[in-house]
């Protein structure tokens, strides 16, 4: 009869797990001691551990929450000083735009105007009885008048 020899390859799996959660915790500690954006996927590849293990773990999963929260990811990273806007030229841009801004309304206005007085004519005209049809184009013939 064989010995039962389990145990052995119990323990090596139980020291696996171990290491491996020791592994996730220290990335996670390196992580955010050095301010680094904390995400699954950098600290799996940190620990070389599986994003899907970080998951099912729920103590680190919630830590690595937790640090996302207090290291939030930019946006996007802020364009080199030479590329930057001076104040003087957003200034410039922003009374451009303010221009055309009153501009635009002033055209707006006008538009409103002028639909104001068509229709105010129109509607005089069919008091009037000058007017017969509702804006409806005159019926032109169907026949072909030539090859198409």
């Amino acid at each position: 009869m064989r010995a039962d020899n389990t145990h052995h390859v119990v323990a090596a799996a139980r020291r696996r797990a171990d290491q491996t959660r020791q592994r996730a915790i220290a990335a996670l500690r390196r992580m955010d001691a050095a301010g680094q954006r904390v995400t699954f996927d950098a600290v799996a590849r940190q620990a070389n551990v599986s994003r899907s293990w970080l998951y099912t773990q729920d103590d680190l999963r919630a830590e690595i929450e937790h640090l996302r929260q207090r290291h939030p990811s930019p946006s996007s990273p802020p364009p080199p000083q030479r590329q930057r806007a001076s104040d003087p030229s957003l200034l410039r841009r922003l009374e451009a735009s303010t221009a055309r801004i009153r501009h635009l309304e002033a055209d707006n206005q006008q538009l409103r105007d002028a639909l104001a007085r068509a229709l105010g004519e129109r509607r005089a005209a069919e008091i009037l009885g000058q007017v017969t049809d509702r804006d409806t184009p005159k019926r032109v013939s169907s026949k072909l008048t030539g090859p198409c």
